[in-house]
């Protein structure tokens, strides 16, 4: 399992709870509880080594390149270049003259996640990797540095601000949940089954592209569609009633993102890597059956429904996200009529 405090909230929305909660089942009736995935996400350790550097200029040299230039000034190459307006591939000729913008650094360590970077420094993930422009495959270099809220920005927090920076949603597994790597090393290959041990450190190879077509996780009642419900409240997913143990099934093909139950109001949560942008998130399981790292197919049971989380009766909440954002998943899952 992984060593999440158990008061970390999910910022994606679940509906309010879909009908009254049905009678206990006595002890002996409940399965035992699954074992933990074997090689689920885990936070990393960080060592704090930001720097605040002062706006300055630098005239470039024959020879000079923006990744040497950031190394030398303790910019990060994105600040260069949006200061400067430079697009990939970050060409820049010698006598142009480059404003080298001020702000606070922190130097990637292989290993360091983007999540565990931002704990460190109490700020929200979602922020920094909003300054720093990250985009899929969202993994991160060594040596790579990344801009930080400022010391001052961070000193003006309230304390409503200081709290939600160690919430975690699933945006933040899709974009800081990956162990950064060494400048030159290749994300590893997926791995086949769960029993396999992938190290905490490596970081995982994407799909390439999407297989195909998405199908139903699971059939039941819709207890909760997608949008915003009468009291305002939003679902980013589909609630679907179930009976408790029914098998839940992965939607396409594609690589476990995360597996795991610390994130309390989801309960047992599974996210799924698609390729080209789509991303499936199924939650409120038990007895999960998959692990962060490995290949899965369309159809093949992942975990089963049950009412764990903040839920009040057995079901799978169910998400399609493309390119980080949540879709009606009926508009992209066969008719069942």
């Amino acid at each position: 399992m992984l060593p999440l405090a158990s008061a970390l909230m999910l910022s994606a929305c679940i509906p309010a709870p879909s009908g009254p909660r049905t009678a206990s089942r006595p002890p002996a009736a409940r399965p035992a509880p699954p074992p933990a995935p074997l090689t689920s996400w885990q936070p990393s350790a960080v060592a704090a080594n930001a720097a605040e550097i002062d706006a300055t200029r630098y005239i470039v040299r024959p020879g000079d390149t923006l990744s040497g230039i950031a190394r030398n000034t303790g910019a990060s190459i994105s600040a260069i270049a949006d200061a400067n307006n430079i697009a990939p591939p970050y060409i820049i000729r010698p006598g142009q003259v480059l404003d080298i913008p001020a702000g606070r650094y922190h130097e990637v360590q292989r290993g360091e996640t983007g999540i565990a970077i931002a704990r460190t420094y109490g700020v929200d993930w979602s922020e920094v990797a909003t300054l720093n422009r990250l985009e899929e495959p969202f993994i991160l270099r060594a040596g790579q540095r990344i801009l930080l809220p400022s010391t001052r920005a961070v000193a003006s927090m309230t304390r409503e601000q200081r709290a939600a920076a160690f919430d975690l949603d699933i945006d933040d597994i899709v974009t800081g949940g990956e162990p950064a790597l060494a400048e030159n090393e290749q994300a590893t290959p997926p791995i086949r089954t769960a029993q396999q041990v992938l190290p905490a450190d490596a970081a995982v190879r994407s799909p390439a592209n999407f297989a195909g077509q998405f199908g139903w996780p699971l059939t039941g009642r819709i207890l909760s569609p997608f949008g915003r419900g009468a009291e305002g409240q939003r679902n980013n997913g589909l609630n679907i009633g179930a009976v408790r143990g029914t098998p839940v099934l992965a939607s396409a093909d594609g690589v476990v993102l995360y597996a795991g139950d610390e994130i309390q109001v989801h309960g047992g949560l599974i996210l799924l890597n698609h390729g080209d942008g789509w991303i499936t998130a199924y939650a409120n399981m038990e007895d999960l059956q998959v692990a962060r790292g490995q290949r899965v197919e369309r159809g093949q049971v992942i975990a089963r429904a049950s009412d764990t989380g903040q839920v009040d009766q057995p079901q799978l909440h169910f998400e399609i996200r493309r390119n980080r954002q949540p879709v009606d998943p009926a508009l992209h899952l066969p008719d069942l009529s």
